[in-house]
């Protein structure tokens, strides 16, 4: 299949629910048409990881005035990584790609994410990393309201159990303990908190195309986005 690129560059949005692949499906678009990628799930997950160190999370509960009192101190950046051919997220100049993908984090994300003052944070920062086109940026409503009039809308879902493994293959292969059980779980209770939050809840954009990968694989992922952009 050759490369397609637009003759002009587009935003391309990528909503949907945990652990579609949605951040894998991203990085390989953007690197197929030479875009920069912006991971947004990684950013909330970043600022639960600073909450859960600095003890505005405390036995699963978090504690919203005590999340929001910790935003000033946050700066997120990317950095290319030749290693993995991808870009690493940063906290305050310390590196957290490893630390925000355990369960600890994923247990909480969706509540820190649900904080108004958290999304208007974020959301400006995705704005301005936008602004220049040229990107593909995943999360839960990019298509929706961070990037509404994005050329491309893509809502990405599976089977909830289909995911469960998904992440469990992936923590495991990082050697971490979790259950199968315990994972899937977590994907269907997230997938309840992110439909039913006040801010922002996940939804499909009336304009987006929904893709569901439950039985797909990544080249025919690939072949079925490529497609769509050919015919913008």
């Amino acid at each position: 299949m050759s490369d397609i690129k637009p003759h002009k560059k587009i935003v391309i949005a990528i909503d949907g629910f945990s652990s579609c692949g949605k951040s894998t499906f991203a990085k390989a678009i953007a690197a197929r048409l030479g875009y920069i990628f912006i991971d947004t799930g990684a950013m909330y997950r970043a600022v639960t990881l600073y909450a859960l160190e600095h003890g505005a999370i405390r036995s699963g509960i978090v504690h919203e005035e005590e999340v929001v009192a910790l935003l000033n101190q946050i700066s997120i950046t990317f950095r290319f990584n030749p290693e993995r051919g991808a870009s690493d997220i940063y906290v305050n100049g310390d590196r957290v790609e490893g630390k925000i993908r355990t369960i600890e984090v994923s247990n909480c994300v969706s509540a820190v994410s649900a904080i108004a003052e958290v999304r208007t944070m974020l959301v400006r920062m995705q704005q301005e990393m936008g602004r220049r086109r040229g990107v593909v940026m995943d999360g839960r409503d990019i298509g929706t309201v961070v990037f509404p009039d994005a050329e491309l809308k893509i809502f990405m879902t599976a089977d909830p159990h289909v995911r469960a493994q998904r992440r469990y293959d992936e923590l495991t292969a990082k050697g971490d303990r979790v259950s199968l059980e315990e994972i899937e779980q977590n994907v269907r209770d997230r997938d309840y908190q992110d439909m039913h939050r006040a801010i922002s809840p996940l939804r499909q954009a009336d304009d987006a195309i929904v893709l569901d990968n439950s039985t797909m694989t990544v080249e025919e992922q690939m072949e079925w986005v490529m497609e769509r952009i050919a015919a913008l």
